[in-house]
């Protein structure tokens, strides 16, 4: 079993960064992932991706029309990772939320039906 718990949210205005940041804990010291990633949901809005790190992969994947605000990073033996965004927007308003994969092999790290464990999420709200 995996818990993870999210931090780093708040109210900031439009045009500031925010880093967050995700740990991983086992209650039974299994931690073990094949990847991290974020997503985020906003109200009457689908859950949607935003980017994801897969240990044994090079590169992380990002969601294409934010990559350039996006910077995820990530520590494979803490189990944790981070997410910075750039340049913040109203639209950015949303819940966000620290998910893991853990016993797949091939999987699609952009889907969240593939994640087997979720944060509770972190509440960003950006005023314009």
């Amino acid at each position: 079993q995996v818990q993870l718990a999210e931090s780093g949210g708040g109210v900031v205005q439009a045009g500031d960064s925010l880093r967050l940041s995700c740990e991983a804990s086992g209650r039974a010291g299994n931690t073990d992932t094949d990847a991290m990633g974020w997503f985020r949901q906003a109200p009457g809005k689908e859950r949607e991706f935003l980017a994801a790190i897969r240990w044994t992969v090079a590169g992380p994947y990002y969601k294409h029309s934010l990559r350039g605000r996006l910077t995820i990073t990530g520590e494979n033996a803490k189990n944790t990772i981070n997410l910075l965004i750039n340049n913040l927007k109203p639209e950015d308003t949303a819940v966000y939320y620290c998910a893991a994969v853990s016993g797949h092999r091939d999987f699609d790290p952009g889907l969240a039906l593939w994640y087997d464990y979720w944060g509770q999420g972190t509440q960003v709200t950006v005023s314009s």
